[in-house]
């Protein structure tokens, strides 16, 4: 059986590693004034609009998913006649819309598919699955690894897609965003009234950090810390004490709102990549998706790992 993978372009992994794997990829494609570009994961394009765009005027943007129609035609020119089976992996649908756009796609794919497959020369059965990971950026990288690593150990779409499903109700999505204000200035254009102005301007006063945790479905402030990279290490060390304390994936994914090398540079990351190989679990690094950082902000961190329940220790 050949079984295809797609993710959306918030999915914070390396795009070596995606294109490597033979990920598709949805777009999401990013508008601030006149200019649109379109999210492939590419890093330098990535960093370039970044740093010409973003910082001013990233808070304005308008975020643009693939929408129904769209992905309904990716799958029919092209999915369904080069795999029978294929997991579509997902932000998590209470902040996008790109689950419930692949969801509504996948009834016209499955009943407009066999004409397409038969003129192939496939006379088997195509199947889809559509999988909310429940949470974003650097935490969709979980179920995406996992299941590459199912599908080279030659397990089936039934085990595969339990295994997912599972993952996605254990997977933790931490992130500490730099600016405030750029944080609450984006949430009210998206008319999420969850950073408050008083926090915004007593957290920049005070340099108070919120730690974000996204959790089966639910993003939400767990805890705050004093500086950015004093929360940047707590978070890798509580980060690395999960790994030491066992994963349910052999699995951690970092991404970050700019160049990777800052990233590296922020205490106790040494600390994580180290317990990391000592414990044989595979550290994945990405920048931030355009998408992401122009909902979070420039310099934002996020951590992904799958654990049993757990409390921040930070």
């Amino acid at each position: 059986m050949r079984i295809g993978l797609v993710v959306d372009s918030a999915c914070d992994l390396p795009g070596d590693y995606l294109r490597r794997n033979g990920f598709t990829i949805l777009p999401i494609s990013v508008r601030i004034g006149d200019e649109v570009r379109e999210d492939q994961r590419d890093d330098k394009v990535t960093l370039d609009f970044l740093h010409s765009h973003v910082t001013e005027r990233g808070a304005e943007a308008e975020t643009m998913p693939f929408t129904v129609e769209q992905i309904t035609e990716l799958f029919l020119r092209k999915l369904v006649i080069d795999y029978d089976y294929v997991f579509c992996m997902t932000i998590t649908r209470t902040r996008s819309p790109i689950y419930d756009n692949a969801l509504q796609a996948s009834y016209a794919i499955l009943n407009e598919y066999r004409p397409i497959r038969a003129a192939a020369g496939h006379d088997t059965p195509f199947a889809l699955r559509v999988i909310d990971t429940q949470t974003l950026f650097a935490a969709q990288g979980i179920t995406a690894v996992e299941a590459v690593r199912l599908i080279e150990a030659g397990e089936g779409a039934p085990k595969i897609r339990a295994r997912l499903e599972n993952l996605a109700l254990h997977t933790y999505g931490y992130m500490i965003p730099r600016d405030l204000h750029y944080l609450r200035a984006r949430a009210r254009t998206k008319g999420d009234r969850s950073v408050s102005i008083v926090s915004a301007v007593l957290g920049t006063a005070l340099d108070i950090k919120p730690v974000l945790r996204g959790y089966r479905g639910e993003t939400a402030p767990i805890g705050k810390v004093k500086g950015f990279e004093n929360g940047a290490q707590r978070l890798f060390a509580h980060t690395a004490d999960r790994v030491r304390k066992g994963l349910m994936t052999p699995t951690v994914c970092l991404s970050y709102g700019g160049d990777l090398d800052e990233m590296r540079a922020l205490p106790g990351y040494d600390d994580l990549r180290v317990t990391c190989q000592s414990y044989n679990v595979e550290l994945f690094e990405s920048v931030m998706s355009l998408t992401g950082m122009v909902n979070v902000g420039k310099g934002a961190l996020v951590v992904g790992f799958a654990s049993e329940p757990h409390s921040f220790a930070g």
